[in-house]
């Protein structure tokens, strides 16, 4: 770019979106004088997504801002816990996302996940309809000017990622009360009702049950539940 030049400088937590000269303080960077502010940053690589606040010489300002010879940026990440306000705190996951979507639902959080890849403007068009933050970790879906509103996933680690995003967000928790394979709302229901879908060895082992109101899976106490019990423990005793 021949235009105004301007020194940018990225807060270490997005570190991971520039390049490695771009890590080491306040750097220079040719603008062409006409694009904003927030696309010369997505042009860095950093999704607006994971922005904060963009402050040029100490003033914030708007990701409209069209960017002037000699100013300093900061880039600054998304202060936590986030607040998404205009709707109730969903998420959708992508097609990569599959355990951390199981374990989001465990704990009671609405979270929608698309377990076939139906492309990015599908998934961009589905967060903006049903106002879902869009969970993933492709930075070109994070760019769709549809999306509602979207988050990066940061680690490829599910225990990582729960962590991340129960941190980000603050969701309110509310174990066993969503299905893992939909997450539809489970109710609690009789050994009598659900006699159709269990095997002996459940019928006679097990004595509580649950099952969800949308696609009548049943649940019940078996042989992974003390590993997901402590799924849950530790995330009430981190983020409850």
């Amino acid at each position: 770019m021949n235009g105004p030049e301007i020194h940018v400088e990225v807060a270490p937590a997005l570190h991971l979106f520039v390049p490695a000269a771009r890590r080491a303080g306040a750097t220079p960077l040719g603008t062409d004088g006409v694009s904003t502010l927030g696309h010369v940053i997505e042009s860095l690589g950093v999704p607006l997504t994971e922005v904060g606040s963009l402050v040029v010489d100490g003033s914030a300002v708007p990701v409209s801002h069209i960017p002037k010879a000699g100013e300093t940026v900061s880039v600054r990440e998304v202060e936590r816990p986030q607040r998404v306000p205009g709707a109730p705190l969903r998420f959708l996951l992508d097609v990569h996302l599959g355990t951390l979507a199981r374990r989001l639902r465990l704990l009671g959080v609405d979270t929608a996940y698309e377990s076939t890849d139906i492309g990015d403007p599908a998934l961009a068009a589905r967060s903006a309809a049903e106002r879902r933050v869009m969970l993933s970790r492709d930075r070109g879906l994070l760019r769709r000017r549809e999306l509602w509103a979207g988050a990066f996933v940061y680690s490829t680690r599910p225990d990582d990622q729960l962590h991340d995003v129960l941190d980000r967000f603050a969701p309110d928790l509310h174990p066993w009360t969503r299905c893992t394979a939909c997450n539809g709302l489970l109710r609690q229901a009789t050994k009598e009702e659900l006699s159709g879908q269990l095997k002996h060895g459940t019928r006679r082992s097990y004595d509580i049950f649950a099952q969800c109101t949308e696609c009548g899976r049943a649940y019940w106490k078996g042989a992974h539940h003390d590993q997901l019990e402590a799924i849950v423990e530790r995330a009430l005793a981190e983020h409850g």
